[in-house]
Formats: structure tokens, C-alpha cells, sequence
């Protein structure tokens, strides 16, 4: 789906952005409010937010959509940082109240031991396993 009709208001979105999936809450009037680096959080159109990619709606229920739709309103608008205010920290804020990051964590998570296994033997190939093994159950593995 890659429409804002094909979504419902208060819908979690999300799109490809490198390596990481950029997150969005849908409006009622079918805008988009996310948060990214050199605008932080703020509302744009669907078309502004998707980048002309694909843009997937995490399963929710309606209970889930009106919280995240009235938190959208509800919180100032602040300032992007990527370790604590990013794409996902707005969108878990607005929904549930508690900002979080699974993408973050993944990937902090992921590097440490990437890096400490490169310490420990030298090899590029075991940080690189030890990276992507990492990522793969922590994304399995969600908190």
C-alpha cells in the first residue's frame, strides 16, 4: 500500500531510509507527522513523507490509532536527535507516552559487539558475522 487512502488516521507508517525504516503517524486530513534531522518534528504531506517509496502501516488497533492521533496534537514540537529524539522516539511518544527506539538499540547493540568482537580477534569477518547476527535477533527479539 502506498497511499494515504489506503491507510486509516492515527495509522503508524513506515518507509526505507538507508539502512533504517523512517516512521510517521497519518492525520486526519491524511498529513503526516514525523520527525527528521533538519526540520525535527513537524507535520508534511503523505507525498512528503513517503519520497515517492513504498509505505507499509504497522498493524494496529483503534484503540492504538486514536492515542497516537491525539498524541500527534498533544506534545511540543522538538528537535531532532538521533540517540534520543528520532523518527521512532516521536512516533512511540505520540502513541504510548514512552519514547523508544527498537531501531536505535538494534543498531547500538549490534556495533558493540561488532566492535568488541574485532578487539578481541582481529577479524573482520567474525565483527561482521557478530554484527549481523546481533541485528537479526534483536529485530526477532523486540522489547
Amino acid at each position: 500500500m502506498d497511499r494515504e487512502s489506503d491507510f486509516k488516521p492515527g495509522a503508524i507508517l513506515s518507509r526505507r531510509k538507508g539502512i533504517v525504516m523512517h516512521k510517521g503517524i497519518l492525520l486526519d486530513d491524511g498529513s503526516v507527522y514525523h520527525n527528521t534531522p533538519l526540520r525535527g518534528e513537524h507535520v508534511s504531506s503523505f507525498v512528503a513523507f513517503s519520497k515517492n517509496r513504498n509505505v507499509y502501516a504497522e498493524p494496529t488497533d483503534e484503540f492504538t490509532r486514536e492515542e497516537a492521533l491525539w498524541g500527534a496534537k498533544l506534545y511540543p514540537r522538538r528537535r531532532y536527535n538521533p540517540l534520543t529524539n528520532n523518527c521512532e522516539h516521536t512516533v512511540s511518544r505520540a502513541a504510548t507516552g514512552n519514547r523508544h527506539s527498537p531501531q536505535l538499540t538494534s543498531l547500538l547493540l549490534s556495533g558493540g559487539i561488532a566492535v568488541a568482537t574485532l578487539a578481541l580477534t582481529r577479524s573482520f569477518t567474525l565483527a561482521t558475522a557478530g554484527y549481523a547476527l546481533t541485528r537479526k535477533f534483536t529485530k526477532q527479539n523486540p522489547r
